[in-house]
């Protein structure tokens, strides 16, 4: 039995939230939870309120908590200012790990590639003391086949206490939360086959088409909730009654340059070419076509990313630059999304003059966290330009209220993530989101693609009742493809 030399002090440093002790409360003493407090409610400061909770009754002898590698950083942070711990980092040094395994420590934190990669040594040290776990963004392991939720779900039960947390467990589509529930529970509250609950909780093109299947989509999805009521805590903004600053939220409809609007209908028929043969559609790869269709959201976005003799300035570009310098007029600072990182280099060279900083996934940690202190810290880094893939999860950016999505991907975890950096806890301006949407293009199937799949989460997720989804589904993105593709006698899909 490994004894720390010295008595921890398991006291917390900071005094929880009413919605946080309360969410703290309904879990403790469960063998296993899941925290699904809407972004921006502090689950962290709930997390660690946990962890202590164990250790201080003995109920473990550590705690592991697993995050995205990006969150390293930002967790040593939290662990540091809400108690007196001070956690062992598990990395993917092998011989750092050796002694970290074999140390006393009570709090360890590590990422989800560090955990893969550590796998068999992580079984054999769940062997040698008892150890309650937190899956930070667990949203991760939302694709059961992927390696990282193969792992976990091997390794469950060896954890005497088990804690998920996502703002977002239905990342995308309803059968996102299958793999995240079955980590908890082994299979026991959605069953065991993932293929059965996958096509009964699909938000699929047909939905539009057939009554029936729709209404069993949405009756399926509205009783997901009560399925895991037991374990699960979920908190919305308004549910918790935090008294955040409005959020306000906008379109902001923009004409595409005249030579990018020629791209787009030249990517635009070459794509439809494809797509469709003999006036029938003859992609069934859903995934194939959801990556050709990325193509079209790059060029209403910047074509230079797809046409390297593009040298004009898109048609986003002098809105957004108006956006921003109404914001340096107003003194304060402002976020701008894309989903791409050669675009994040474009847009962040093209806003320097305003003092802009950029993240994205093709950079170091080291560099990405120190522009994001310099976005916060310095008054002349007004700008910050970013992927949600390198910025969306766990960061506190209320140094911001403005957000201005310059594109969109397919993802409403995306989308979610990373407008909520800015409405959160310690907030205190009035926020503005605003979409720029290139007109007559894929950026409207876009906006009805991502609205449809954040209605079915509200439901699924126990945000809304079923009368208030039923008045307002709209299954209409499934028949919008022949309008995106340009196509007037293709039949329905």
């Amino acid at each position: 039995m490994l004894r720390v030399r010295k008595k921890a002090n398991l006291e917390a440093t900071q005094t929880a939230f009413p919605h946080q002790l309360e969410a703290f409360e309904a879990a403790k003493d469960l063998p296993y939870s899941a925290v699904f407090h809407e972004q921006g409610l502090g689950k962290t400061k709930i997390g660690l309120d946990l962890a202590l909770f164990w250790l201080a009754q003995g109920v473990v002898d550590s705690v592991l908590i697993v995050t995205k590698k990006s969150l390293i950083a930002n967790w040593q942070s939290e662990v540091a200012a809400h108690s007196h711990l001070r956690p062992r980092v598990l990395s993917q040094d092998r011989k750092s790990n050796y002694y970290a395994f074999n140390s006393p420590a009570v709090l360890y934190l590590a990422h989800y590639e560090a955990l893969l990669s550590e796998r068999r040594r992580f079984a054999l040290f769940l062997k040698t003391r008892k150890v309650g776990v937190l899956l930070d963004e667990s949203h991760k392991i939302k694709n059961p086949a992927a390696r990282v939720s193969v792992a976990l779900h091997d390794l469950s039960e060896s954890f005497v206490r088990r804690v998920i947390m996502t703002g977002t467990p239905i990342a995308n589509r309803p059968f996102d939360l299958w793999s995240q529930i079955r980590f908890l529970d082994g299979g026991e509250a959605l069953g065991h086959d993932f293929a059965a609950f996958k096509r009964d909780l699909d938000l699929s093109n047909e939905l539009g088409q057939d009554a029936k299947r729709a209404a069993s989509f949405a009756s399926g999805v509205e009783a997901l909730f009560e399925r895991i009521r037991a374990f699960s805590i979920r908190e919305t903004k308004d549910s918790a009654g935090l008294k955040l600053p409005n959020k306000t939220v906008r379109n902001l409809d923009c004409d595409l340059e005249p030579r990018q609007a020629e791209l787009y209908d030249q990517f635009r028929e070459e794509l439809a070419a494809i797509v469709v043969q003999g006036g029938k559609p003859v992609l069934d790869d859903a995934e194939l076509l959801l990556k050709r269709l990325m193509r079209l959201v790059q060029v209403a976005s910047n074509p230079a990313m797809v046409d390297q003799s593009y040298r004009r300035e898109p048609g986003k570009l002098l809105p957004l630059e108006s956006l921003v310098q109404q914001t340096m007029d107003s003194g304060e600072k402002i976020i701008v999304w894309t989903s791409f990182t050669e675009n994040a280099d474009f847009l962040g060279r093209h806003l320097k003059p305003y003092g802009s900083c950029i993240v994205h996934g093709a950079l170091s940690i080291a560099v990405r966290e120190q522009a994001l202190a310099a976005f916060r810290q310095d008054p002349a880094c007004r700008v910050l330009v970013a992927t949600p893939g390198a910025a969306k999860e766990g960061l506190t950016l209320t140094v911001a209220n403005h957000a201005v999505f310059y594109d969109r991907s397919f993802s409403l975890d995306d989308y979610l993530q990373a407008q909520d950096r800015i409405h959160r806890i310690s907030q205190e301006r009035a926020c503005f989101v605003t979409n720029l949407v290139a007109m007559n293009t894929i950026d409207g199937w876009v906006d009805a693609l991502l609205s449809a799949k954040n209605l079915a989460a509200q439901l699924g997720q126990g945000d809304i009742a079923r009368n208030e989804y039923d008045a307002q589904a709209d299954y209409a993105f499934g028949t919008m493809l022949r309008d995106v593709l340009g196509l007037e006698d293709v039949e329905e899909t």
